[in-house]
Formats: structure tokens, sequence, C-alpha cells
């Protein structure tokens, strides 16, 4: 029993709705022109929860091996850090959950494109793999990118960009220029959660040399950073919203914004880093929200 409640600690489920966001606003997109198909809802929901949790795998080894965890760090504790699961177990789950992940992907591109869509199937496959390898090499290997400040560039284009227009080119097998602002928002978002990460981490992280990019900018202008982040989110789904020509009744997924803005200031006015740990959470909850109410804003299910 305490194994197993190992493994689920190492898999951090709090972050799985922020994984899932994208996924729902891009089948919102599909559905929206027509195309939807439940199987492929499923399987994608699946893929994004299993690259996750390889992820959330792979940074519990990466930050333990190098030490990054230690008893000054602020939120749960990890399980390679607190000594229930050992360095050789979390590789074995690590590699386990890789090759979930890469068989449900298997599954999902050939259920989506088919025999027929060849060059669409060596292309997601590709994209499956770089999902993996992203996963795994934010805090693992000789030179983790997560260590150089990069983490917030990969952030925005696989749980944002791909994330949104990847799941909805499953369904349409098409993309169009506006579908990109609600993917820039999801994107923007996503990299504010790991923005506030890395605010709240940010002493440990300068003390063990990890580099992110509020390490390097600084604790006010990382701050700075994260008003960047969701004020530009807001007026990318506020800009799809006019194109769109969205009534006000069915533009009631920008309430969502509410909370979001209210965790904004909290987080303007925060001195301690170790003040932001909740934040983590509300900003992600308001995220997945935003897209439950985009998906049922948009298909016109109220």
């Amino acid at each position: 029993m305490r194994k197993s409640k190992a493994w689920i600690q190492a898999a951090r489920l709090r972050t799985l709705p922020l994984s899932l966001s994208g996924i729902i606003v891009g089948t919102a997109l599909a559905r929206k022109q027509g195309f939807f198909e439940l199987s492929v809802f499923v399987l994608a929901l699946l893929t994004t929860v299993g690259f996750q949790v390889t992820s959330n795998f792979a940074n519990d080894y990466g930050d333990g091996v190098k030490g990054t965890d230690d008893e000054d760090r602020i939120g749960p504790a990890r399980a390679l850090q607190s000594g229930l699961l050992t360095q050789s177990g979390l590789r074995k789950g690590i590699m386990i959950s890789s090759i979930i992940s890469m068989l449900i992907a298997v599954g999902l591109i050939y259920l989506a494109f088919g025999k027929e869509n060849l060059l669409y199937v060596l292309s997601f496959f590709v994209l499956g793999i770089l999902c993996v390898w992203a996963a795994i090499r934010y805090t693992m290997g000789s030179e983790p990118y997560g260590y150089k400040g990069l983490g917030d560039v990969f952030v925005f284009l696989f749980f944002g960009l791909v994330g949104v227009l990847g799941s909805m080119f499953l369904y349409t097998k098409s993309l169009d220029w506006v579908s990109v602002l609600p993917a820039i928002t999801i994107g923007l978002l996503c990299v504010g959660v790991l923005n506030l990460n890395n605010l709240r981490d940010v002493l440990s992280d300068k003390k063990h040399g990890k580099n992110t990019l509020v390490v390097q900018m600084g604790f006010e202008n990382g701050k700075r950073y994260h008003l960047f982040l969701i004020t530009l989110a807001f007026l990318c789904l506020t800009i799809y919203t006019w194109i769109e020509k969205t009534g006000v009744l069915h533009a009631f997924y920008m309430l969502a914004f509410v909370p979001i803005l209210l965790h904004l200031r909290k987080v303007m006015i925060t001195k301690e880093p170790i003040r932001l740990d909740g934040e983590l959470k509300k900003l992600a909850l308001s995220t997945f929200l935003l897209s439950l109410l985009f998906y049922i804003a948009v298909n016109n299910f109220l």
C-alpha cells in the first residue's frame, strides 16, 4: 500500500487537469466545425495523461538526483527525495510510462488517420516521440533544458500549440489561423503555472544551479513576467471572441478570468516566494475551468 501511494505521489495527480485543458479546447474547436469522435477524444486525453505522468516521474527523478529537491524545498515532498522510491525503481517507472504513453498515442494516430494518411501518421508519430523526449529531458540528463531557462518555451509549445492545434487536427485534418488564438491562451496560462512554480522555488533553484527564467531575471521581474503572461492570454482570447463575433451570452467562458485576475493580484503583492505555493492550484484549476466553459460555449450546449 505504501508503495502504491508513493507512485501516486510521484505521478502528481493535481497536475493532470492542466494537461487536459489543451485537448478539451482543441476538441471544442473541432466540434465547432462539425468534427468529433468520442474514441479519438478519449484516447487523446489518455495520451496526454500518459505524457504528463511520464514528465512528473522524470522531474521527480531529475531534481532528486541533482539534489535540487532537498529539505528546503517548498511544496509537496517528492517520492525520490523522501526515500519512498529508489532511483532504479523510478527509472523503470519512467520507461514503463513512456512505453504505455506511446502505445496509446499509436492507437490514437491510427484511429484518427488510418492507413490512407501515411504522412499524417508519420508526422504525429514523430510528434509523439518529441513529446516523450520533452517530458524526460526537462530535468533529466547531463544538460536538461529546464535548468537552462527553456522550460517556458517547451511548455508553451507542447501544452499550448501542440495540445490545442494538434488535437484539433486529429478531427479536422486542417488548421485555421483563428484557432491559434485560444491555443496561445492555453499555452500562456500553462507557462504561467510553470512560472509560479519557478517563483516559489527561486531560492532553492538558484542555490542548486537550476537557472530558470525567474532565477535569471529575479523574483520581482518574474512577477512582472507573470503579469505579461496572464494579460496576453486574456487579450488573445478576447480577440478570438471578437473575431468570431461570439455573443455576450456565449462568451461566458471569459468569466474564468475572474479567479485568474484575482490570483494575479495576489501574485503581484506577494513578497515571499513561499506564499505562492497555493497559487499554483488556483491558476491550474482556473485554466481547466476555462477549457470546460469554452467547450460548452462554442458548441452551444447551453
